[in-house]
């Protein structure tokens, strides 16, 4: 990700979940050169499909057309006044696929987007879907939770983000990633959670030297961030790798979850599978994916 270049926001909106102020919250990402955003809005098939005796319901897709279309002229006229540049899409079809084929049209570097909670509605990130999404785009995925349990807006998500580390190649390119920050964040929460069997050994001496291992990591990684004028502290947790990322999240009071999406078990487990759903559709806060191909800082 270079930061000398405008980059591009995909805001994927149904109204329900993302509205304007989640859109506010993220302005600061202008100063790592997020100066366009483009808007999708998906009108879902069963919405519109054809019903007996109806036939296919073009009237009511057009109202769709037309609410959506009122809601992003207003949106985008404050972020013209802003200087930014902007851009709308609303389509008819499946959620997925269409964030991916806007996505990869337009080129975007960042897509946010809100969890699903309907039931009756296909969820975006449940088991095979968030593989699919992932394995599809070499985009960073933001699962954006705006509002906190105090009914505050977390004005400002990528502050203070908690990086869950498992020294695999994606969290490595998680790391590159955020680096690209600069000036966004101002400090950056490194974890990495170790697993209670490594901790069972009968040898004392082997016990601190995982514990020795896994802090001179950690250390290294925040010399990183602190060389391009970004705070950083580590620490290291064990346990059950969600339940403590979570716990870590409202200790060290961070504004966002990140982590890489495929690497070793631990992080495998937290960002690919049902803890993954865990984490995107209960946590109250936001989590940012990325892809093990996503462009980096230093590619």
């Amino acid at each position: 990700m270079k930061t000398n270049e405008m980059k591009k926001m995909l805001f994927v909106t149904q109204f329900e979940e993302l509205w304007f102020d989640a859109l506010e919250s993220l302005m600061d990402l202008r100063k790592a050169g997020f100066n366009h955003v483009v808007f999708l809005h998906i009108i879902e098939r069963d919405k519109v499909a054809m019903r007996r005796g109806k036939g296919y319901l073009k009237d009511e897709e057009v109202r769709l057309r037309e609410m959506a279309n009122v809601r992003f002229i207003d949106w985008a006229e404050n972020l013209f006044e802003q200087g930014m540049e902007v851009g709308a899409y609303i389509v008819v079809g499946n959620v997925l696929p269409k964030i991916i084929s806007t996505a990869k049209e337009e080129g975007v570097d960042l897509i946010v987007t809100g969890r699903h909670r309907r039931p009756k509605l296909e969820e975006l990130y449940a088991g095979s879907e968030t593989l699919e999404l992932l394995s599809r785009t070499s985009t960073p995925v933001l699962i954006h939770k705006y509002m906190l349990p105090s009914g505050k807006i977390n004005e400002k998500p990528f502050e203070r983000p908690l990086l869950a580390l498992d020294w695999s190649d994606a969290s490595e390119n998680a790391v590159k990633y955020l680096l690209g920050f600069a000036g966004v964040i101002k400090k950056v929460v490194a974890i990495h959670v170790a697993s209670e069997k490594l901790f069972k050994s009968d040898s004392s001496m082997e016990i601190q030297a995982i514990r020795k291992d896994n802090r001179q990591k950690l250390d290294a990684v925040c010399d990183r961030f602190r060389d391009v004028g970004i705070d950083a502290e580590s620490h290291l947790y064990v346990g059950a790798t969600c339940e403590q990322i979570e716990k870590a999240a409202q200790e060290r009071e961070a504004t966002m979850i990140v982590g890489g999406t495929t690497g070793s078990k631990p992080l495998k487990e937290i960002f690919l599978g049902s803890t993954a759903r865990k984490l995107a559709e209960r946590s109250s806060f936001p989590t940012l994916l990325i892809p093990a191909t996503a462009k980096s800082e230093e590619s």
